[in-house]
């Protein structure tokens, strides 16, 4: 049975499938463009999109209406919101480059990724996002797996200039390493994972002969790294929690879905956590 109160969406862009490739075995760079793109314009060097997908099953495919689905099918055939950060937009072109990470046939975003042809049309809604690499600051830590890679990326391209940074990115293996724009002062270390995701990073930023001075921070991507890592930053280095962009990006064992239902809970609980953290 149809829900008889569905929840208002915003109104989604529609863009079509330019190209897609392969920068790496398990990931998949998608293009995209057309005139719903028309006034796009992402401040921030974690802007992200919302792409909407119709879940396995299915009995439409985009374009769509999505108050007519919501209105005229049951809550589980309802479009599925999966979250992406934009690694590029080309302005003067109107291409959006999103970079996705694909684990074989799991989850709805990846398999779509791996089918996207030319022509091909999606939802999304977006940008948002709130992080771009502070000039006041006297050196940048940024610090993810692959989910917070396309923003690692894009803040590097918009370092200040002679900016000094430190910079840690989690992959599977050497395979998923990425050729990055890495200006003079900027140390990049790619870490290989092992064990649990986030293991690893957390290892090599505590680890870290950190420089001194005032830092800003990024890290992202999976949420029990990220917590750990946040309290480390906080009560070890004593870090002034507003020169900080700290966010689980997804969480080891759960969907999207299930994730932001939980994550602002999880906030609140890190937030009481930072609380009995005194710096100074």
């Amino acid at each position: 049975m149809a829900d008889q109160a569905p929840r208002r969406p915003r109104t989604p862009r529609l863009a079509t499938v330019l190209r897609t490739s392969w920068p790496t075995p398990h990931l998949v760079r998608v293009v995209l463009g057309g005139d719903g793109l028309a006034g796009f314009d992402p401040q921030f060097t974690d802007s992200y999109v919302k792409l909407l997908l119709p879940p396995a099953g299915a009995p439409y495919a985009a374009p769509f209406d999505v108050e007519e689905v919501q209105r005229t099918q049951p809550r589980e055939l309802w479009p599925c919101t999966r979250t992406y950060t934009v690694r590029g937009w080309d302005a003067a072109a109107g291409e959006l480059t999103l970079d996705l990470v694909v684990h074989g046939d799991e989850g709805v975003a990846g398999p779509w990724a791996q089918g996207a042809r030319p022509g091909d049309v999606v939802h999304l809604l977006g940008p948002g996002g709130a992080y771009t690499p502070s000039p006041d600051a006297d050196w940048h830590l940024l610090a993810g797996d692959e989910t917070a890679l396309p923003a690692i990326a894009a803040s590097l391209e918009r370092l200040p200039a002679g900016a000094r940074a430190q910079v840690f990115v989690e992959v599977a293996d050497a395979a998923e390493e990425q050729p990055l724009a890495v200006p003079p002062g900027v140390r990049l270390e790619w870490v290989h994972r092992s064990g649990a995701p986030g293991t690893a990073l957390v290892a090599a930023v505590c680890a870290a002969d950190l420089p001194a001075g005032s830092v800003h921070v990024f890290v992202h991507g999976e949420a029990g790294c990220v917590r750990e890592l946040r309290r480390f930053l906080r009560a070890d280095r004593e870090l002034a929690r507003e020169f900080m962009s700290v966010s689980g990006y997804w969480r080891l064992g759960r969907t999207e879905d299930r994730w932001q239902a939980e994550k602002r809970d999880w906030n609140a609980a890190v937030e009481a956590e930072d609380q009995s953290v005194t710096v100074g």
